[in-house]
């Protein structure tokens, strides 16, 4: 495989972006977690609530995309953006996942992912600029975050809704891999203003991927 221009790779990343926030991401070759599994009944209320609990995680998906391939796009070592790559696939699973359950509850995805996903992106790119143990910890303090909301999430879903449950359990597992391989890696401690800036901006993604 060819080395490719950084005008080309500033070219694919544009495409990718533009997929990852209007598209439905092809399916990969993992199971989709909550095949052959039924849901209780569940009233019109319980379908909008779901619908945008899971509209604030496929947005998340969307801003992991960003922030991951960002990083690779700026990593040093070349190991790492092999393996900020293959973590963005990952992401990109669980975007499917997500963007399958919304189609299942006939409801749209949010219409600010694309601001979402370059905002992101942005930011990936300039933690990778700072350097890798500062990307690195990044990620460990974004999928710690994660793993929190999304435990959070699994409290405000309806019991009756097993379907959105097993999505979320799965996507919850490998965030968690994701940040504990960082840590062993080296990732930096980030300071507490960054980490309380990251919490900030992840209230706003939420409150407004939730209605809009």
């Amino acid at each position: 495989m060819r080395n490719l221009s950084l005008s080309d790779r500033l070219l694919d990343e544009i495409q990718h972006g533009l997929n990852t926030s209007h598209v439905h991401p092809a399916a990969r070759a993992r199971d989709y977690p909550a095949n052959d599994i039924t849901d209780g009944e569940l009233d019109e209320h319980e379908i909008a609530h779901i619908a945008g609990l899971m509209r604030v995680n496929n947005t998340g998906e969307v801003a992991a995309q960003g922030l991951y391939r960002g990083q690779a796009l700026g990593a040093r070592a070349e190991a790492l953006g092999a393996n900020m790559q293959q973590a963005a696939q990952e992401e990109n699973e669980h975007l499917n996942w997500c963007q399958r359950r919304l189609d299942e509850l006939n409801r749209r995805r949010s219409l600010l992912d694309g601001i979402w996903y370059w905002g992101s992106f942005s930011i990936g790119a300039l933690a990778g600029a700072a350097g890798d143990r500062w990307s690195l910890g990044f990620v460990k303090e974004t999928e710690q975050q994660v793993c929190a909301h999304l435990d959070r999430h699994l409290e405000r879903l309806p019991p009756q809704d097993k379907r959105s449950r097993a999505i979320i359990g799965a996507m919850r597992e490998d965030e968690s891999r994701h940040a504990e391989s960082a840590a062993n890696a080296g990732a930096a401690e980030l300071p507490v203003l960054v980490k309380t800036a990251m919490k900030l901006v992840s209230k706003v993604m939420t409150f407004t991927a939730y209605r809009v």
